[in-house]
């Protein structure tokens, strides 16, 4: 129970990463609301989830729909203890001549800007209430891209580097903010990822890029988000957590 009395916001919650984050924080004791755009998908898995989880829907790169996720979460408990900007979107696989400026500025407004919103959303209640807890998930794309995502690539490594100006301002007031960095993994984004079908031989094309020899799995994001999340972590802030088999040895 390392969350015990802890409530968390979770953007992109209703599946993949955001999910399976909700549930080991479920089970770890915290409160948790789950925020997504997918209405069924966000009332399917909040169900699944129990009486400790809220499900939200909403759309991270609007600032109105950031503050009233803020707002639930933080009525669930006597605090906001936990934000895990979560939810992310690529474009397909393909040259970066062929991205349109609609992908760019899509890619830039959920990657990017929606950690803008939750930070002016979250900041100043954090400050109020004298801590908080900030996690986004980068990705090793933004420490060693692969071609074909140069536009994506660059919205991760702008997340890997705002979460350690993120730490570096936000440590006075008591506001740790960590990021980790996942490789490729089997989810809902894959197909689009690989810029091929998802068929078990084109899989393995991109296993043997790992050094462990398979693909990220949700709960091993999952775990890393716990660790940092709890009071094992509390003087950890700053960190790009690599959870990738290797890949960017």
């Amino acid at each position: 129970m390392r969350l015990a009395g802890k409530t968390a916001l979770i953007t992109g919650g209703a599946s993949g990463f955001g999910a399976a984050i909700a549930a080991c924080f479920i089970a770890e004791g915290a409160r948790v609301a789950i925020m997504d755009i997918n209405a069924p998908a966000t009332q399917d898995m909040a169900g699944k989830l129990g009486n400790d989880c809220v499900g939200i829907v909403g759309d991270v790169t609007k600032s109105c729909d950031i503050q009233r996720a803020t707002q639930t979460a933080r009525n669930l408990g006597d605090a906001l203890d936990i934000v895990v900007n979560n939810a992310g979107w690529t474009h397909v696989n393909k040259p970066m001549l062929d991205v349109t400026e609609d992908e760019f500025d899509r890619l830039y407004d959920i990657n990017v800007k929606s950690i803008f919103h939750m930070t002016n959303a979250v900041v100043p209640i954090m400050r109020t209430q004298g801590h908080g807890n900030i996690i986004n998930i980068g990705s090793t794309a933004g420490l060693r891209p692969r071609p074909g995502l140069t536009w994506y690539n660059s919205t991760k490594g702008a997340v890997n580097l705002l979460s350690k100006s993120m730490a570096a301002e936000l440590a006075p007031d008591n506001i740790r903010v960590n990021c980790v960095a996942p490789v490729m993994g089997a989810t809902g984004l894959l197909e689009a990822f690989m810029g091929l079908p998802d068929t078990p031989e084109n899989r393995e094309k991109f296993i043997a890029t790992i050094p462990m020899g398979r693909l990220s799995d949700p709960t091993d994001i999952a775990k890393a988000c716990l660790y940092l999340a709890s009071d094992d972590a509390t003087f950890i802030t700053g960190v790009v957590l690599e959870v990738d088999g290797g890949r960017t040895i």
